[in-house]
């Protein structure tokens, strides 16, 4: 394509951009004058939309223009930028955009009005975004899974398990566990079930007390007297037993209690304790062992998430589904949750704005220093000129979209 030919086509969608910002100043005066008559909600969305538009239209015509030429073939300063100021206009028009458009005083407005709960509650309260959300969510995980190398998840694992095996004192764990049971008498069932035992024990083996009682007496003594001692032999220790089974303060519980209590408070305070149990558990968590059970817990792990993950109806989707239904339901009933929500939005949007202000500045200072004279400034908007009218175009459209969703929001969340 020659000079001729893209001269134009340049001057072609000069006149489309700028037929576009008179369509919506024509349409911005006449939903004007129709809202002094008429209140019907649709005529606020359309003058928003067009009066959005006409605001990116000029502002984008006023920057296309002043990059190649005066606007309207007026010196204005400042225009006419690549031909007249190529070295100081990059850092004037970057900051600009950032002094005037992205300042603290400009876009706190806007974050102020942000609230994303309701929205976000209504959006995860239907049950087809639940499932997309859910398909993304599980391939995204799955992804995450199957790239993991397993032998570095191991190590990570075994490593992780031989920290907290060398914090974990055992002989405090039992002694305490134990302390507790007393703490809680829960102990006393057992004394009750034990002396049950004995007593049953004693009164279903007679036979071996008699036998004993013969087997330890003298030769002289009747055969009768050592069944009459093995009787009250039985007989004293079931009795003696069934009392300790039946009376709750029992001398023995009481004595049992007591030794219990003293054994719980050796076993936490000895050394010798303290290195019996280290020497158990170093037998058992032996670097090997941890390995293995490192390499058993993370094929279990990861078997099981992506069965679950790759199940239609598992029970691990049932279960997040059901989450973010509960979560939907606090995003559009709960107005602390909601709060704490926007606020945190709020609070990382505006900082996050804040944040990158300056490489707006920077790239607009980069790109337009680079450039060359009349020259340059012509054959630029030779070439890319006619895209460059997009902007315009877009312009137009985007900030009368951008208008009519702020007025949308504003109508609809405020």
């Amino acid at each position: 394509m020659n000079d001729t030919e893209k001269k134009s086509q340049l001057q072609k969608y000069k006149l489309f951009a700028t037929g576009l910002f008179v369509l919506m100043a024509l349409i911005f005066v006449l939903m004007t004058v129709l809202q002094k008559e008429n209140k019907a909600h649709w005529i606020g969305y359309i003058r928003a939309f067009s009066e959005a538009a006409m605001v990116g239209a000029l502002a984008d015509w006023f920057a296309v223009t002043a990059l190649f030429n005066y606007p309207l073939g007026l010196k204005i300063p400042h225009t006419n930028l690549i031909e007249n100021s190529k070295e100081r206009i990059g850092d004037n028009l970057g900051n600009f955009v950032v002094e005037n458009f992205l300042s603290p005083k400009n876009i706190r407005p806007y974050i102020q009005k942000i609230k994303v709960s309701n929205f976000v509650g209504d959006w995860l309260s239907k049950d087809k975004n639940q499932q997309n959300l859910l398909k993304e969510l599980s391939a995204v995980v799955l992804n995450i899974l199957n790239k993991l190398d397993d032998t570095e998840v191991v190590n990570f694992i075994a490593k992780k398990a031989n920290q907290m095996t060398d914090d974990v004192k055992i002989n405090q764990i039992i002694g305490n566990g134990l302390q507790y049971v007393l703490d809680k008498n829960d102990h006393q069932r057992f004394i009750t079930n034990l002396s049950k035992q004995i007593k049953e024990y004693v009164l279903n083996n007679q036979e071996i007390v008699k036998q004993r009682v013969k087997s330890e007496s003298f030769f002289l003594v009747p055969k009768f007297v050592d069944d009459g001692i093995a009787e009250k032999i039985t007989k004293g220790l079931s009795n003696y037993f069934e009392e300790v089974e039946n009376d709750e303060n029992h001398a023995l519980r009481h004595e049992i209690t007591g030794k219990l209590y003293g054994f719980s408070k050796e076993i936490q305070t000895e050394e010798k304790w303290a290195e019996e149990f280290r020497e158990i558990k170093n037998d058992f968590l032996t670097e090997e062992k941890i390995t293995q059970y490192s390499t058993d817990i993370w094929n279990s792990i990861k078997t099981t998430l992506s069965k679950e993950l790759q199940e239609e109806r598992s029970a691990l989707k049932n279960y997040l589904q059901k989450n973010l239904s509960e979560l939907s339901g606090n995003l559009k009933t709960d107005e602390n949750f909601q709060h704490k929500i926007d606020h945190w939005v709020r609070v990382t949007a505006y900082k996050y704005i804040l944040k990158n202000t300056h490489q707006f500045g920077a790239l607009i200072s980069s790109t337009v220093g680079n450039w060359e004279g009349k020259e340059l400034s012509e054959k630029l908007e030779l070439e890319v000129g006619k895209d460059l009218q997009f902007i315009r175009v877009n312009g137009t459209v985007v900030g009368g979209l951008v208008g009519l969703i702020i007025y949308t929001v504003t109508e609809f969340f405020l």
